[in-house]
């Protein structure tokens, strides 16, 4: 068995040892004296659960900075969906690699995928240490011949996934009602339950999205979903930033999760009333996802707590409103329990998913209420170590295989857009 201790590393105000034994954290102590494969100092670092991006897009960080100043529809129709039709799997490989390596330096642990070739991404992922959920993504825009070839090559995705590692699990992904027929959503739906898989869906994002529902079909998104059967406790809602309080009950009756994407929401200018006091008091399960890098540019989950927090107080009026101690779990511990994960805790027997803060650098001196120095004067660039599953995948801020990954993606993004 691998034994790996962290050493005096600071956790809820004192200093403590923890030992991780293979994948698992076996012991938190005042003091371990035991022999082990690795040891890390953990002098003048602080202890945190490895957060759990809940919902991005991982290889398009090759779109960073594609298509700015514009409506998402726009942006969807005129730069994401004509350069997406160029990707090969060549490009898609070191695309999710680059998003590894970003995720990895701001302390993500795991994350919630939605694109191309999720085979692929899964391998980039894997190479590097990192668990996730990879989502067939579903695009039939109404079509039917693209719906049948859509069960098939599902159906198939499904089967291979089977050879998958422990740190990768499959899940469907229909991407909005927009771009996916009620039929599909049903099929879709049908499939995912059969086999016990999450479904992972984009839903209410933009005020478009919402009016153009309510008056094509009389319902609101939420409640097209629900009409169609398509919501239940395995269903992650990317978004839910136009709701009505019935739509509200609706989700919460139904036990889905929904992922809040603040840089995302206002960079694009979705919406930035989310309804985080009233989805928690109707017993929705609130994650946070950075989103993908073409639409909110980085894939930092310190950033996008900070703006989640910052949003909530500004639009309520109400400095109280997300509260520190909430925040750290709903971009750690509510992501794993939507992913299907035991992690997101520092408690033995949870999975050892950690990341380390340097405390040593402005942002936390004085380090009056630590919490609030990583979220609110820190960034991601705070994150020192970080081990997933008991693997180390960067150590000293040093990611392995970093250099050749950087240059490769940018190689990639150059080949996409070459005419």
């Amino acid at each position: 068995m691998n034994l790996m201790l962290i050493k005096q590393v600071w956790m809820n105000g004192k200093k403590c040892d923890v030992l991780i034994e293979g994948t698992t954290i076996s012991k938190i102590a005042d003091s371990i004296d035991i022999p082990v494969n690795k040891t890390i100092d953990g002098r003048h670092k602080a202890l945190i659960p490895g957060f759990a991006n809940t919902h991005t897009h991982s290889a398009m960080t090759l779109f960073r900075g594609m298509g700015e100043d514009i409506s998402l529809m726009k942006w969807l129709h005129e730069y994401i969906w004509p350069y997406e039709a160029k990707l090969d799997e060549e490009m898609i490989y070191w695309g999710a690699k680059l998003a590894c390596v970003e995720m990895i330096r701001s302390g993500i642990t795991a994350c919630n995928d939605m694109y191309w070739y999720p085979a692929t991404c899964r391998r980039a992922m894997e190479e590097l240490g990192m668990r996730s959920v990879q989502s067939y993504v579903w695009i039939d825009f109404f079509e039917r011949e693209r719906a049948e070839a859509h069960k098939i090559k599902l159906a198939l995705t499904h089967k291979q996934a089977a050879a998958w590692s422990e740190l990768t699990s499959f899940s469907v992904g229909p991407h909005a009602i927009y771009s996916v027929s009620g039929d599909s959503l049903k099929w879709a739906t049908t499939f995912a339950k059969e086999y016990g898989l999450m479904l992972h869906i984009h839903l209410a994002e933009s005020q478009t999205e919402y009016e153009d529902c309510v008056k094509e079909r009389g319902l609101t998104p939420t409640r097209y979903l629900y009409e169609l059967g398509v919501l239940g406790p395995n269903v992650v809602a990317a978004h839910g930033v136009w709701l009505s309080p019935e739509d509200i009950r609706i989700l919460g009756d139904c036990g889905v999760s929904v992922v809040h994407n603040p840089n995302s929401n206002l960079k694009l200018a979705s919406g930035y009333k989310f309804k985080y006091d009233e989805l928690k008091e109707a017993g929705v399960r609130i994650c946070l996802g950075t989103d993908g890098c073409a639409s909110s540019n980085n894939l930092d989950m310190v950033e996008a707590m900070k703006h989640a927090a910052l949003l909530q107080k500004a639009w309520r009026r109400d400095p109280a409103s997300m509260p520190l101690k909430e925040l750290m779990d709903v971009a750690s511990l509510h992501g794993y329990e939507a992913m299907g994960i035991r992690a997101g805790k520092i408690e033995e027997g949870w999975l050892a998913d950690l990341a380390l803060i340097d405390l040593r650098q402005p942002a936390f001196v004085p380090n009056h209420n630590f919490y609030a120095n990583l979220i609110y004067a820190a960034n991601g660039g705070a994150v020192d170590t970080v081990i997933c599953n008991g693997r180390i995948l960067m150590e000293g801020k040093k990611i392995e295989g970093e250099k050749q990954i950087l240059e490769m993606a940018q190689q990639m993004a150059t080949k996409l857009v070459k005419p």
